[in-house]
């Protein structure tokens, strides 16, 4: 996999690069600052991005309009966003944008090797891997919304825990019920949220996690 690194920690940028690299994927460039993303990610068109919230100049969202602005270039680009703390603002409006191939995680799941690269990796495949932490607190931000009233609590836990980017199996175990119960609530959510028909794809799932974060702009 080919990777850009947007992190103006020096120390954590290095040990990104070198985990990835150790890993077998290839850091094809990094950036300590908000104004190096765009050009980066355009010339190297990457294969996922690995982005810091805020950077210099201004340290407040620069990592975030680059990712915004990479995406509207490079709408299929895979962006695995890095925060300190849980932005609820910042994880909202990038999850605006299409929840396919979104990360967001707090950086010391970096420090969780296994975790770290297996989220990067499903967010180059399209996937979504989002830190529990910023689905709780968006689920809080979002609980009024209007398209998820209708769900029962366990189908929410279960949405809950598709947002977090885990399989049928994975979920299954962790709310201890069986893979085919899991099945059953996931296409209640489905039909509930008013969602086109399964193409054999992740699609459904995606749009699922959007409604659920997003409130469908409830």
């Amino acid at each position: 996999m080919r990777v850009v690194i947007a992190e103006d920690n020096a120390l954590l940028r290095e040990g990104l690069m070198l985990l990835l690299g150790s890993s077998g994927h290839e850091v094809v460039a990094d950036a300590a600052t908000g104004p190096e993303i765009l050009p980066a990610l355009l010339e190297h068109r990457p294969d996922a991005a690995v982005l810091d919230v805020r950077l210099p100049p201004s340290f407040r969202d620069e990592g975030l309009r680059a990712a915004i602005a990479a995406r509207k270039e490079l709408p299929d680009l895979p962006i695995l966003v890095l925060s300190q703390y849980v932005e609820e603002t910042y994880a909202a409006e990038l999850l605006a944008q299409g929840a396919k191939g979104i990360g967001y995680l707090l950086k010391d799941r970096v420090g969780r090797v296994d975790q770290f690269l297996e989220a990067l990796e499903r967010v180059a495949a399209g996937g979504t891997a989002l830190d529990p932490e910023v689905v709780t607190q968006l689920l809080t931000r979002k609980s009024a919304a209007r398209p998820l009233q209708s769900l029962t609590a366990r189908e929410r836990e279960v949405l809950e825990h598709m947002a977090q980017g885990k399989a049928n199996g994975t979920i299954a175990a962790e709310l201890v019920v069986t893979e085919r119960a899991v099945s059953k609530h996931i296409g209640s959510i489905f039909a509930k949220l008013d969602l086109p028909p399964d193409d054999g794809s992740v699609h459904r799932r995606v749009l699922a996690v959007l409604a659920y974060l997003e409130g469908n702009g409830g």
